[in-house]
């Protein structure tokens, strides 16, 4: 045979046989949908809160096992990992499913609504799926599926990480994102790149929404402490008053907002969300509590506006008698998406979803424990629609009435697969 010949054969077999390979992947892709549709009604009818998913890893990893990925259970309380290994060697990609449901009773006719009952701080309450976390383990267990019917296609390894605690755990433990590096998660073997996503109930379906860099906020817990000096209400200049501070201190505090921080940069807020402080109408107290929360998108700004709320309270203090002490908890860390792997990445999500359905969005001050694991190495997180087309109220998260449709979740499993692929193939 003519050699040209042979060689035109054997590209026109050679290329057959990828669009075939493609083709397939595909159909296995559209063929998991029923399945991730009917992963998420049971979940929804089954929620677990943090730290207590005991019943949902049990069905991830009987799922993941039946696979014949690698499981690891019990990982920062009840967390599931799975390692699928592709047929060729290279970089480990991890993605990240929250797993967790809110205490929240739910409100509305689904057929597959929630009807368990719990105990959230004493208190008896329902147990809802409130913010979409039913649907991140659907479309991971069925990405999870469809990837292991392809490792020819994976250049690397594939990490499958089912994450408890992401609301935050109980109090007194320890738990979600943090808990799990702690515990070695991205080690063993050493994740290269994180990617994760969030349906979001006022994001049409069948569309992608990101930002590079800062995407959602830092969340920091602030307890600021007055103590003045306790008198009678009628002769206020025998004592020192700790309301009088704290209404100053509040003042203050949002002043750092309007006049010190860069909001040309990132948005910052500063929030007071309670107050305790006397017993009695004519009593001037002795001490005054202030709880609030922070959130920043930019870590120089973080920095600075923490510094200048611990100056100005405990100055402020000083000036009016009294004295104040503030303390810090952090939340969350900036989900930052890393600028090379948004970059990189983009196409993929152009090419899954159609460029028109992906959309560059400002930041949200929302917070998210997915933060952790970008700070340890490259992260990619993105929002995924989950409202129905034409819905002009769509309910908030975290609220009684939460809906996502579930023909949202088709993409996200599509989107999470070829951001697997192209990533090791890549690198």
């Amino acid at each position: 045979m003519n050699p040209f010949k042979l060689l035109s054969l054997l590209l026109f077999v050679s290329v057959t046989t990828f669009a075939q390979s493609d083709n397939k992947l595909q159909d296995d892709i559209n063929e998991i949908e029923r399945q991730v549709i009917a992963w998420r009604e049971y979940f929804h009818q089954h929620p677990e809160l943090s730290n207590r998913e005991f019943k949902t890893a049990e069905k991830i990893a009987e799922h993941l096992s039946s696979l014949g990925i690698e499981v690891q259970t019990e990982v920062a309380k009840t967390g599931v990992v799975g390692i699928l290994k592709g047929h060729n060697s290279g970089k480990v990609v991890a993605l990240r499913a929250d797993i967790d449901a809110l205490p929240v009773t739910e409100r509305n006719n689904l057929a597959f609504k929630s009807e368990v009952k719990s105990k959230f701080l004493d208190t008896e309450t329902g147990v809802m799926h409130a913010c979409g976390h039913d649907t991140h383990i659907a479309i991971l267990m069925g990405v999870a599926e469809v990837l292991s019917k392809h490792k020819d296609k994976i250049n690397g390894t594939v990490k499958f990480i089912f994450q408890p605690a992401e609301e935050g755990p109980p109090p007194g433990e320890e738990g979600g994102a943090k808990l799990m590096i702690k515990e070695g998660v991205l080690k063993n073997p050493d994740v290269d790149a994180i990617f994760g996503l969030h349906i979001n109930s006022a994001t049409p379906v069948g569309t992608i929404r990101y930002k590079p860099g800062g995407t959602m906020a830092a969340v920091e817990r602030f307890v600021i402490n007055v103590q003045g000096k306790s008198t009678h209400g009628s002769a206020p200049w025998t004592g020192v008053d700790p309301i009088l501070i704290s209404a100053k201190i509040i003042d203050g505090l949002q002043t750092i907002i309007s006049r010190e921080a860069p909001l040309v940069q990132e948005a910052a807020v500063i929030t007071v969300g309670k107050i305790t402080s006397g017993v009695r109408f004519n009593i001037i107290p002795e001490t005054a509590e202030l709880i609030g929360t922070v959130r920043t998108l930019d870590p120089q700004m973080k920095e600075m506006i923490i510094r200048r709320m611990t100056e100005m309270t405990e100055t402020i203090a000083k000036a009016y008698g009294g004295s104040a002490t503030i303390e810090f908890q952090n939340n969350t860390s900036i989900t930052y998406n890393d600028l090379a792997l948004t970059e990189q990445m983009l196409p993929t999500l152009q090419n899954v979803a159609g460029a028109d359905n992906v959309e560059l969005v400002k930041a949200t001050t929302g917070g998210e424990d997915f933060s952790y694991f970008q700070e340890k190495v490259p992260g990619f997180y993105f929002f995924l629609g989950g409202m129905t087309p034409g819905n002009t109220t769509p309910y908030p998260h975290h609220t009684p009435d939460f809906l996502i449709d579930n023909a949202g979740m088709l993409l996200g499993v599509q989107t999470m697969i070829q951001l697997s692929i192209d990533y090791l193939n890549a690198n």
